[in-house]
């Protein structure tokens, strides 16, 4: 106990596990606090006079229980063994090996293979923010630094891209890990930020060099300080980083700038209804074969391109493997058995490779000549970069082909992991284990022949070895050298010298092996740890080929087109989808898009800003959407559900669609949507495109509509390509004042009461919603819905407000001189009782019986 409290005290925050022979175990506050996470049994334990409450999990399934953990936040460190028990004198010593947090996890049970685990770093020095993110389980490790009068909206742009598990930041910083942890779910630990000279002096021996510029970072002391602050934290947690021997450095202004609000609306990756990446435009274009594909399709995603030549290569590349589909089919059957290198290649980095990993990588490796012969036939442009990127590491694969056995178990405690005649010394234990056990086999024959007892048996169980049973019907037949040892129901055991020397040679062989076999695969293990800058680098050439294949299949697949990226700053497109939507809706009814240029070549005014008006539910949304996405799609490299696209390259994408409150910060849904139209008026550009979907309609319709129309007549000074889609029918007039304004509307056939959506976008604008026919579509009842017709009537005949009719409700206070009728006195008053039955009363007074009586 003493050492789980020495070791608590350095670690202060964390919860610690201590291995106590075959459990981690937890005590005190500890103890309480993992039972109630985990769902486990807490019990006590004596220490001294004291009962310290104990909660414990089998260290063989520990990694589940420490998901858990992680997943609710908790910081866990492990306490483990440093010496093994069996050579321990007095009390085996132990420390603590390692401290998982939210972002320094490598096991792969704690992952999730589909997206990156970053551990984000933020400082602020001289003004400038420095950001660092790296993902231990990949090695990828990258920082920029950030200034100028936008510099706190595009760090929480690039956070919202990022999204990462966990977050450094320094004291000052720490509002933006707050912003973090309410917004992304972010884990944030608050740091020290080293000085300048010290941070570069660590970043330089990670990377065992001694300059940074050649790495981009030599003037960017932020970026060194928020990187150094990552290293710093993972030393001290026990991560080892040895595979991490490369940074990159980026600019956020090399990428499209998408807010966080604009992320939700497009549900790029997450849905808005579940947070899941069902319905998203991640699931429809995942068509990736590897993890390590699927992760670097979620980030082109979440980072569209701005540079037009990057954008044009990765299209052409598309388009090759489009037309090649021998060379699509061969590339991705051959990506198919590739599993994880990148982690698999950290896992061996950080020691915590199992025998399966290693025999996983080297099937990967195996298939790397199959996956370069099927880019032959398309090696040109990036094609051909990547198929040269396929670095063939021969000399590590050769050596586990030779060393690993096909199927070596998931333990190095099993043994069975090594080929034979790989080491010779290992042969020779193998060798005296086997014979001994061949004696021993022959053993039992021997002893029923030499003692007459038939049903002699030899049988083995951990406490004292191998033993000679005989049942004790034979005891008789026992010859006098026969030791006996235990005693049960039916028979007696025995040994005798030649067993127990048999029995040494062969547990003494085996344990050998065993301890051998766990050297040799620990220096298998830091051989693929020597070739990992080579494995990454081919890592990362197979992730960008599984990519492309997937946008290449999943453009035959739905007959998507190459946009035609041009110079001009115009949006051009004709009969285009919506990616999800026609996925999951048969039958949808394309569009076209027409956003002409601020500079026409003719000298006419081309529209830049569309006012779209139509009924709810008839497809705005979906238009101001699809529209978005097109563009998005255009600019990571893929191509889009259209016949045909022309565009020019956008800076920003801003999209405001859906109502939402933010309760826990008090802010009501106009509010929400007015700090998000702030947001999209202080940052767009000429070049950015702006999708905005009933802007002003949480609060009065004056108030809203004079938001609204400002605000478009805002964009059009600005000249960004927008979209803006309203039930304020007034706004159309916009199009008669502004030259680059233009009226459009979802139409819609009526046929008799009843309207029919066409979901067609149309020029000219609207002066009708049909509110009132959605509600009676949305199963509103018959008498509310011809209610709302006949105020719509007066509203529209210019009444200031509706009559209130007569509802049939009693009054809920009368006056003094006020009496009401009840209803069932009309009805007496309105019987002739000269006409009725003495059997229609009887029924008329149960009714009234039935409708008026108290109810208990």
């Amino acid at each position: 106990m003493r050492q789980y409290f020495a070791a608590k005290a350095e670690h202060p925050g964390v919860l610690l596990a201590m291995r106590v022979g075959d459990f981690y175990e937890f005590y005190g506050e500890d103890a309480e606090t993992a039972a109630r996470a985990l769902e486990i049994t807490l019990t006590a334990r004596d220490d001294g006079d004291n009962r310290v409450p104990m909660a414990g999990v089998p260290y063989h399934s520990v990694e589940k229980y420490l998901a858990r953990l992680v997943g609710q936040g908790f910081k866990v460190a492990l306490c483990d063994q440093l010496e093994d028990p069996k050579q321990a004198k007095g009390l085996v010593k132990r420390g603590v090996t390692r401290v998982l947090t939210a972002g320094t996890v490598v096991e792969d049970s704690l992952l999730d293979s589909s997206r990156n685990n970053f551990l984000a770093a933020l400082c602020l020095h001289d003004g400038k923010l420095g950001l660092a993110v790296l993902d231990s389980s990949t090695g990828e490790f990258a920082v920029t630094q950030i200034e100028g009068e936008e510099m706190q909206q595009s760090l929480l742009n690039e956070l919202a891209r990022i999204s990462p598990s966990e977050l450094l930041v320094s004291e000052e910083t720490q509002e933006f890990g707050d912003l973090a942890s309410r917004g992304l779910g972010s884990a944030v630990s608050c740091i020290e930020s080293p000085r300048a000279d010290r941070a570069k002096k660590t970043l330089l021996r990670q990377l065992g060099a001694s300059h940074l510029e050649g790495y981009g970072c030599e003037d960017k002391p932020s970026a060194v300080i928020a990187a150094s602050m990552i290293l710093t934290y993972a030393e001290k947690n026990g991560l080892q980083l040895g595979h991490v021997d490369a940074v990159a450095t980026y600019s956020v202004e090399s990428f499209m700038r998408l807010d966080a609000a604009t992320r939700r609306s497009l549900e790029l990756s997450q849905n808005m209804s579940d947070g899941s990446r069902r319905y998203t435009l991640l699931a429809v274009l995942d068509q990736t074969c590897t993890s390590m594909g699927a992760r670097l399709l979620r980030r082109w995603i979440e980072q569209p391109l701005l540079d037009v030549e990057a954008i044009r290569r990765r299209h052409d590349a598309v388009g090759r493997l489009v037309e090649n589909s021998a060379a699509r089919f061969d590339l991705r059957e051959s990506l198919k058995g590739v599993a994880d290198i990148e982690r698999l290649v950290s896992r061996c980095a950080t020691g915590k490779a199992t025998p399966k990993d290693l025999a996983a990588l080297r099937n990967s490796l195996e298939r790397l000549p199959d996956i370069a012969a099927s880019v032959r036939p398309v090696a040109q442009g990036r094609l051909a970069e990547l198929g040269a990127g396929l670095l063939d590491p021969h000399e590590l694969l050769s050596e586990l082909q030779s060393a690993l056995n096909d199927d070596p178990p998931l333990s190095t405690r099993e043994g069975g992991i090594i080929r034979s005649g790989f080491d010779p010394e290992l042969d020779r234990l193998r060798e005296i284990q086997r014979s001994g056990k061949k004696f021993i086999a022959e053993l039992e024959a021997a002893e029923r022949a030499k003692t007459g007892i038939g049903n002699l048996k030899v049988g083995f169980n951990s406490v004292f070895g191998y033993y000679l049973e005989v049942p004790k019907s034979q005891i008789a037949k026992v010859p006098a050298e026969y030791i006996r040892k235990q005693t049960t129901a039916n028979a007696e055991r025995y040994i005798t010298a030649d067993l127990k020397e048999q029995e040494s040679h062969v547990l003494g062989a085996e344990e050998k092996a065993i301890a051998l076999e766990a050297e040799l695969f620990l220096d298998l293990m830091q051989s693929a740890t020597r070739h990992s800058r080579r494995l990454l680098d081919t890592s990362q050439a197979l992730a960008e080929l599984d990519t492309l294949g997937s946008f290449a299949e999943t453009a035959v697949r739905k007959a998507y087109v190459r946009p035609e990226i041009v110079p001009e700053d115009v949006l051009e497109a004709e009969t285009v989808r919506h990616p999800v939507v026609e996925d999951a809706e048969p039958g949808f009814v394309p569009n076209d898009i027409l956003l002409g240029s601020l500079e026409p070549e003719e000298g006419e005014p081309q529209t830049r800003t569309i006012i779209l008006t139509g009924p709810n539910m008839s497809g705005k949304s979906t238009y101001l959407r699809q529209t978005a996405l097109l563009v998005l799609m255009a600019q990571i490299g893929a191509f889009v559900p259209a016949s045909r696209a022309r565009a020019g390259v956008c800076d920003r994408v801003f999209a405001r669609i859906g109502a939402r409150d933010e309760i826990a910060l008090g802010q009501s849904t106009f509010m929400v949507e007015m700090i998000e139209s702030a947001n999209i008026l202080n940052h767009a550009t000429e070049r950015s495109l702006v999708i905005l979907d009933e802007v002003g309609r949480g609060t009065s319709t004056f108030d809203g509509m004079a938001v609204a129309w400002a605000m478009i007549e805002r964009l059009a000074e600005i000249g960004s390509k927008t979209l803006f889609a309203t039930h304020y029918h007034q706004l159309n007039a916009l199009a008669d004042q502004l030259p680059t304004v233009s009226n459009f509307r979802v139409s819609v056939a009526e046929v008799g009461d009843q309207v029919v959506w066409t979901h067609k976008v149309l020029p000219g604008g609207t002066d009708r919603s049909y509110g009132v026919h959605v509600a009676k579509m949305a199963g509103l009842p018959p008498k509310v819905v011809k209610r709302a017709q006949e105020i719509l009537s007066e509203l529209e005949e210019g009444a200031s407000a509706p009559q209130v009719r007569d509802i049939g409700v009693a009054k809920l206070q009368l006056s003094l001189f006020e009496m009401e009728t009840p209803e069932v006195i009309r009805e007496l008053e309105g019987l002739d009782l000269n006409q009725l039955t003495p059997i229609q009363a009887l029924s008329l007074l149960d009714e009234w019986k039935s409708r008026y009586a108290k109810r208990p």
